[in-house]
């Protein structure tokens, strides 16, 4: 009988019981790791590995593009912005260009960075 890996039985886990909320942040904590992961691939020239990172990077802002909540007009910025992200991302993997990558990451952990401070914030207003 083989042993699952307790590490992946925490984040079966985690992602079972969190709110949509910390689901969220935690796509953008993947978004951005594998921004970073993809930028060490390009840098030491790993073509098929760099390929693979940003193809799960696309796969993440694309699912935070079909699930905006189109009611509010905040939505179709946001839209933009992934949009604008998602086209970046192609480039860099056509290219394997790390700086455009780092400006995909940062573009990312802006909005990580924002998300964060709105769970703050309505966590005080509960």
């Amino acid at each position: 009988m083989m042993n699952r890996n307790p590490y992946a039985k925490y984040k079966e886990s985690s992602t079972t019981t969190s709110s949509k909320e910390e689901l969220t942040l935690m796509l953008y904590e993947g978004a951005l790791k594998f921004s970073n992961q993809a930028v060490a691939a390009i840098e030491s020239n790993d073509a098929k590995r760099a390929h693979e990172l940003i193809i799960k990077v696309q796969d993440i802002i694309q699912e935070f593009r079909v699930t905006l909540n189109k009611k509010y007009e905040i939505a179709f910025e946001f839209d933009r912005l992934y949009e604008y992200i998602i086209r970046r991302l192609v480039e860099a993997n056509i290219k394997k260009d790390a700086e455009i990558m780092k400006e995909v990451r940062d573009l990312i952990r802006d909005f990580r960075d924002t998300w964060k401070e709105a769970m703050i914030i309505a966590k005080k207003v509960r």
